[in-house]
């Protein structure tokens, strides 16, 4: 059977739709916490213990996803993440906190990584021409996710009680991610799209070489590996640290009411969402490497900006570029991987890569929670993350330079 790749990466959405509900996790807060009695901390661990999972489980299973290919993996993914849903609601209903942390946490998590990866190199092979786009599409799923399962979750709750919300949602999960992985195959050895083989051709375009070819164990040993590791931890870091406090700090900063600052946190959803189309696309025209470091002045001056702003709206406005980057960085980095290892074991190496989201998942939150509790303010986070966001554009531009360097090379 003929596979059309816009139905590929439509698949590849809905696979990552699913597991982006996770983004969502804030709405079963206070409904836990009342009906359960289990202090704030308590639950909100859940959802730290899923993101660590998630970072973990890309590293360790990235070779699964590269040896039994895209559908199986993602319904692997599938029959974990949504089982993790179905054992939540059970330990829910028995009101077991620890049942919880193991079921939605640990094994919801494991398939939150399996799921992320799955689709993403398979994606790459079918869009050769339009790496970024491709990329971006199936990524902006995963930050979507929320503004579905969000409103879908409070519905649930209030009319069918907390287990049984996540009963439907773990079968609901379940089919969107099985269709999904039904459909994905990899595409044959070297395919390319009918226009790009005629341009190619008729000598209009040429393509654009990747600098290497590599297993994940031999790009764990190169340099470029590390340095993309260290940027994706800054901007995750920067991204996540103000996610996690946007609300209080809207309106401690700037005034702003509770309710127009928990409007700002769902606008927010939108512009990571959106970044993650957007710039994954403009990276097919510039570069990826040129994005990153557009990414890292922009936040530079942004974060030097920010401890002087006093003003609601600019604020606002301040907020939402950072988060296009923030979701931009995660959608530009599989096609990046391509471009610098190639798409042999794209999939491994992006599971290792995706390791610094975890470390950003603690490093941001922490560093704020322990700054602003030390200083009774946030003015001395946006300094420290500035000085973090210098180190990663210096970082940026010796990547860019190497792959300069690389090229001369090739075509010497």
């Amino acid at each position: 059977m003929k596979k059309n790749r816009w139905l590929i990466a439509l698949s590849a959405i809905a696979i990552h739709l699913s597991i982006g509900s996770i983004y969502a996790y804030s709405v079963f807060k206070e409904p836990l916490s009342d009906a359960y009695g289990w202090d704030a901390t308590g639950v909100s661990f859940s959802f730290t213990i899923a993101i660590f999972f998630l970072g973990l489980s890309t590293a360790i299973f990235g070779r699964f996803v590269e040896k039994y290919g895209p559908r199986i993996s993602a319904f692997v993914a599938a029959v974990l993440f949504s089982g993790g849903m179905i054992g939540a609601g059970f330990f829910l209903s028995i009101e077991s906190l620890y049942g919880f942390y193991f079921t939605y946490g640990a094994i919801g998590g494991i398939g939150l990584g399996i799921g992320y990866i799955s689709p993403v190199s398979t994606l790459v092979k079918w869009f050769p021409d339009r790496r970024g786009l491709a990329t971006g599409m199936a990524v902006f799923g995963f930050g979507a996710g929320a503004l579905i399962a969000g409103p879908l979750a409070e519905w649930l709750m209030s009319t069918v009680g907390i287990p049984f919300t996540f009963y439907s949602l773990g079968i609901g999960y379940f089919i969107l991610m099985a269709l999904g992985a039904s459909y994905i195959v990899k595409p044959p050895e070297d395919w390319k799209p009918a226009s790009m083989k005629e341009k190619t051709e008729e000598g209009e375009t040429r393509v654009k070489q990747d600098l290497s070819q590599m297993t994940a164990n031999e790009a764990i040993k190169t340099g470029r590996f590390w340095m993309l590791w260290w940027m994706m931890l800054i901007n995750i870091s920067a991204g996540i640290m103000l996610i996690s406090v946007a609300s209080p700090m809207a309106q401690e900063k700037v005034g702003m009411t509770a309710i127009a600052a928990a409007t700002m946190v769902g606008i927010m959803g939108l512009f990571n969402g959106g970044g993650r189309v957007g710039w994954a696309a403009i990276s097919d025209y510039i570069g990826r490497a040129n994005v990153y470091i557009i990414f890292f002045v922009v936040q530079l001056i942004f974060f030097l900006i920010l401890p002087y702003t006093t003003n609601a709206l600019l604020f606002q406005i301040i907020i939402f570029i950072i988060l296009t980057i923030y979701g931009g960085g995660f959608a530009s980095l599989p096609a990046f991987i391509g471009d610098l290892f190639g798409t042999k074991q794209l999939g491994a190496i992006h599971g290792y890569l995706l390791t610094a989201w975890s470390t950003a998942g603690i490093l941001g939150p922490m560093a704020v929670a322990y700054i602003r509790e030390t200083t009774e303010s946030y003015n001395f986070t946006f300094y420290v993350f500035a000085f973090l966001l210098a180190t990663a554009l210096v970082v940026s531009l010796f990547m860019k330079g190497s792959i300069k360097k690389q090229r001369a090379q090739q075509s010497s």
